[in-house]
């Protein structure tokens, strides 16, 4: 909400009575063998969000996988790196401070243009450029320079060591025929792509749908899938009910909308672990949210695993900062356990005095705020509930309203949110944008303007050095400030669950980032699908 996050889940949604009507007025279902006279080579899932962009010069497509484009890296199924538009991994310097990419033979665009190192290097001096409103601009600040050798070759020069440059090279690569012709912020290319990936983009209706066809020249060979579509709805009781009735082929959904599927032969589920965590931001600008005490009561009053047994019926884990607590770079006891007398303990030491309502004041403040999540989305409702559940029995009254991040967005700087993120990798991806003070108030990032001039040391030194050992040291240090002054409450990290008709083969999930679908869920590999019964 990214980066796009927190990290660029800004993206547009729908409405639930919108998304009833194009229910309507697409194709009605006929069960779970898929939607009405559907081909055996065509697909429709559901999905939460929709991007603002289809340019990967603005950001769509950074983590990968986004169907249209291609980096010059990929993930595969165990997200490790492998080769795409370049011919094999990058040739780096003994100093960390020089990438060479040998590319690809014989790839071209959709409309038939050669790729060639120029394309690469337009693509990334142009979200470098201050004119161009890139989520990726800050992605790539280790960039000092990138130039080509020849049709054939790119080299990249660094300010610094960082070490997982490699992975932001998943990045969708742009033609430089037709995206260096116009604006790049609003231009057509931002909703009429070009690419070298696997499918081509033939219709966004926004608000409801994205429509694919497979590309036929596609390097990697055609895809089997011919038709793909993504249909946006938002409303996750929307989604399962579409999916039942057979208007979907498949759909991320909460967990206890998974389990209405359970025992359906005719469909499968999967579970991706992932990255993806729910927080409650906690604004520093506002008297109650702003202050540690508060913060650390709330931090303290949550109870986290009865979130992870009742609203995740088990698929997930505790959060108690961005770092899911089974990644290498967890920090140990950083755990906070439950206890609702310790919460009540900080608050009385603080000042904070319950009133004859049992909600605690300060000087003539009551520990009251508002608690913001977005319209249709049951995950963030149930967690924000659970939240001022907790809350209330620590004396603070938290206030929950549904809204559009139309309504939100504005209200950040002082008001609660039930917002979501985390990205798979490196520990950069995520905690940079979530917490580097300088980005208080930049879009997404950093909603809660958290301001620890401890936290943005280390996170600088974890972005400026490839050494383990001291990256591991700034990232320790980051989780431990998040102890003392927590600045948002993190609730748990959830595991996605999609229910698929099972009509293909060739379906995995990898480990997930924030994003819901879109880019992710078992449709990551798309063109890998072959429909059962065929061969490949």
């Amino acid at each position: 909400m990214t980066a796009r996050s927190i990290r660029s889940t800004a993206a547009a949604v729908l409405a639930g009575a919108l998304a009833l009507t194009a229910a309507a007025c697409s194709s009605p279902g006929s069960g779970p063998g898929g939607p009405q006279g559907a081909a055996k080579d065509s697909a429709v899932v559901g999905i939460a969000y929709e991007p603002d962009s289809l340019s990967p010069l603005l950001g769509y497509g950074k983590d990968g996988n986004s169907k249209i484009f291609d980096g010059l890296l990929a993930f595969d199924g165990d997200m490790k790196l492998k080769p795409a538009l370049a011919a094999a991994l990058p040739e780096v310097s003994a100093d960390g401070l020089t990438y060479t990419y040998r590319l690809r033979e014989g790839v071209t665009f959709s409309d038939g243009k050669p790729f060639t190192a120029k394309d690469v290097v337009f693509t990334y001096r142009t979200i470098l450029d201050p004119k161009t409103n890139s989520a990726s601009k800050g992605d790539l600040d280790a960039l000092e320079d990138v130039k080509a050798t020849g049709d054939d070759t790119v080299v990249f020069t660094l300010k610094y060591p960082y070490a997982a440059f490699a992975e932001r090279t998943v990045l969708g690569i742009a033609p430089e025929h037709v995206a260096a012709k116009q604006d790049v912020n609003s231009g057509p290319f931002t909703t009429k792509p070009v690419g070298t990936g696997p499918y081509v983009l033939t219709d966004w209706s926004k608000g409801e749908k994205l429509s694919f066809a497979a590309n036929e020249k596609y390097w990697g060979g055609a895809p089997e899938v011919k038709k793909f579509t993504m249909a946006i709805i938002k409303d996750d009781d929307v989604r399962a009910t579409r999916l039942r009735s057979g208007d979907l082929d498949g759909a991320i959904l909460p967990p206890n909308l998974a389990q209405g599927f359970k025992g359906d032969t005719a469909r499968k589920t999967y579970e991706a672990t992932s990255y993806d965590y729910r927080l409650v931001t906690l604004p520093t600008h506002h008297k109650v949210t702003g202050d540690t005490a508060v913060r650390r009561a709330l931090d303290t009053a949550v109870d986290r695993k009865t979130m992870v047994d009742k609203i995740l019926e088990g698929a997930g884990k505790p959060a108690y900062g961005p770092v899911p607590t089974d990644s290498e770079w967890f920090t140990r006891g950083t755990e906070r356990r439950h206890d609702l007398a310790a919460a009540q303990k900080i608050l009385d030491a603080a000042g904070w005095k319950p009133g004859p309502d049992g909600i605690r004041t300060k000087d003539g403040v009551r520990a009251s705020f508002p608690l913001w999540y977005l319209s249709g989305d049951k995950l963030r409702q149930d967690h924000a509930l659970a939240y001022a559940s907790d809350a209330k029995k620590a004396g603070i009254d938290v206030r929950t309203q549904a809204g559009t991040w139309e309504v939100i967005q504005p209200r950040m700087k002082t008001d609660a949110v039930l917002a979501g993120g985390g990205s798979p990798g490196d520990p950069d991806f995520d905690q940079y944008l979530l917490l580097k003070s300088s980005l208080g108030g930049d879009g997404f990032n950093n909603m809660g303007w958290y301001d620890n001039p401890a936290v943005d040391k280390a996170l600088d030194q974890g972005r400026t050095t490839d050494d383990p050992a001291k990256r591991k040291a700034a990232y320790d240090t980051i989780q431990r400030e998040l102890v003392k002054n927590p600045g948002y409450t993190f609730l748990t990290h959830i595991d996605h669950v999609y229910v698929v008709n099972d009509r293909w083969t060739g379906l995995s999930t990898q480990v997930e980032p924030h994003d819901h679908g879109l880019a992710s869920g078992p449709w990551w590999n798309v063109e890998d699908w072959t429909p059962k019964g065929a061969r490949k």
